[in-house]
């Protein structure tokens, strides 16, 4: 008698049931731990510049140096988690951000606060680096899809609660307990994070020198940047971005000869691909611009309270969390370039309508306008994300997740130090942050309907982006 052939569809792989839930949560409480940390500060923004007396334009390092270590770190811990292992990373990385959240408490200055912010984002970017590894491994090849679709909404409602958390927090308690408010789910993804895949470390050695240079790469270019934002010497800001780019012309080159490179130069390769990257990074850096100026235009424009601007920003990251899985559904169903561009329009409309409130805004003036550019960035990103990974050959997966993430947070970086160089120049504080983000999202839609021309989609990314049903 024949075999009995296994229906399709079935678990093959991946962890066993009762084990892989417990993963899930685990996973799930690791990615709100960094959305939140890296959220619930915006709000907080104006009350910690009052309380250590410090400017506008200064205080925005809360937020930058957060993004700095991250996107410094990102793709060499990466590396680093494949060399030992990555569940011992991704707990590593937690243990160091709730040790770094309890120094917050300490911080009266705000040298020493962006000291512990560093700490905090080494132990996020230990986390984060090898997130996308660990999905890969914890859901069936078969689930896949429905695994990164349930981290878009953690991700979405994270970014929704993270303002209304620290709205709330600021409401009733000093500002040092807005960073503890992540903690929680720190503690709670270390305990469940035992039934994460075992840690299988490989027996191949850790470029040392490659993992430096990436590093260097993101932070004297970004790190520069700053510096001359902040009124350092033009000059000298322009001889460390100088010199970040030397380093990255030499590491960009060193990392074409390697099998297996910690910048994925081999999948940039791509032009699906590339197309992808560089639309993602302005995307997020609108993204960030917009909501990184907006609580300082309505608290010194309009004079609202922290609270009222968290309940201002909420309605973006909430429609996003309704969105980014109605946006992956039909990912399998529309191109992403489609989808994309689409998503872009939208964006640019809300965008465009935020830069031209009314003299005396009422909340929902604020909301409807967020929702829309909310709605907008949610059916762009999931899918343009999906389409990075799966165009990726499979055994580059996990360098393809380090990508996504990479260019997330230089994207939101790059946002960061463009709010700050126009609170510099006292025009952060209006319309023009918003057009700012308008173009941006323009260059991202751009980017993304290029993706539907015949010789950019090659058959890989067609096959994974719309499957034969």
């Amino acid at each position: 008698m024949a075999k009995r052939r296994p229906r399709a569809g079935l678990p093959t792989d991946g962890l066993p049931s009762p084990r892989r839930y417990a993963a899930i949560a685990a996973l799930c409480c690791g990615t709100a731990l960094v959305i939140i940390d890296g959220g619930v500060a915006t709000v907080a923004l104006p009350t910690i510049a009052r309380d250590l007396g410090v400017e506008s334009s200064s205080v925005v390092a809360v937020v930058t140096v957060y993004q700095l270590i991250l996107v410094m770190m990102l793709l060499p811990f990466a590396g680093l988690g494949e060399r030992f292992g990555l569940k011992r990373m991704y707990q590593a990385g937690q243990m160091v951000f709730a040790v770094a959240t309890i120094l917050c408490f300490f911080a009266k200055s705000l040298p020493f606060l962006l000291v512990v912010r560093a700490a905090q984002a080494l132990g996020a970017a230990g986390a984060l680096s090898v997130a996308s590894a660990l999905i890969r491994q914890t859901y069936p090849s078969a689930q896949l899809g429905r695994g990164l679709g349930i981290n878009s909404v953690i991700v979405a409602s994270s970014a929704a609660a993270a303002p209304t958390i620290g709205g709330l927090v600021l409401s009733v308690a000093p500002w040092p307990w807005v960073f503890a408010s992540a903690v929680p789910f720190a503690i709670l993804s270390l305990i469940l994070g035992r039934a994460l895949p075992d840690a299988v470390p490989r027996a191949r050695a850790y470029d040392v020198p490659g993992a430096m240079m990436c590093a260097a790469t993101f932070g004297l270019v970004i790190g520069g940047a700053e510096s001359a934002v902040h009124g350092d010497s033009p000059v000298v800001s322009a001889a460390i971005v100088l010199l970040g780019l030397a380093i990255g012309h030499v590491f960009v080159r060193r990392e074409r000869t390697r099998p297996s490179p910690i910048l994925p130069v081999d999948l940039l390769g791509r032009p699906v691909i590339a197309l992808s990257a560089v639309g993602a990074f302005a995307a997020f850096c609108a993204s960030m611009t917009l909501l990184l100026s907006l609580p300082f235009r309505l608290t010194h424009q309009f004079g609202w309270t922290a609270a009222e601007v968290g309940a201002a920003i909420a309605p973006w990251p909430l429609t996003n969390m309704i969105v980014a899985p109605l946006a992956g559904w039909l990912s399998d169903r529309v191109p992403a370039g489609l989808l994309g561009g689409v998503g872009m329009a939208v964006s640019i409309a809300g965008l465009t309508l935020l830069a031209f409130l009314p003299a005396d805004p009422a909340w929902f003036d604020i909301a409807w306008r967020m929702a829309l550019c909310g709605s907008g960035f949610g059916l762009f990103l999931p899918p343009n994300a999906r389409l990075i990974i799966g165009s990726a050959p499979k055994e580059r997966a996990a360098a393809a997740g380090g990508l996504v993430g990479t260019v997330r947070l230089a994207g939101q970086t790059t946002g960061a130090t463009v709010v700050a160089a126009l609170l510099a120049m006292g025009v952060g504080g209006g319309a023009t942050p918003a057009l700012v983000a308008a173009g941006l999202a323009l260059l991202a839609g751009l980017c993304s309907v290029a993706r539907l021309r015949p010789s950019i989609r090659n058959p890989k990314a067609v096959e994974t982006e719309v499957p034969v049903r």
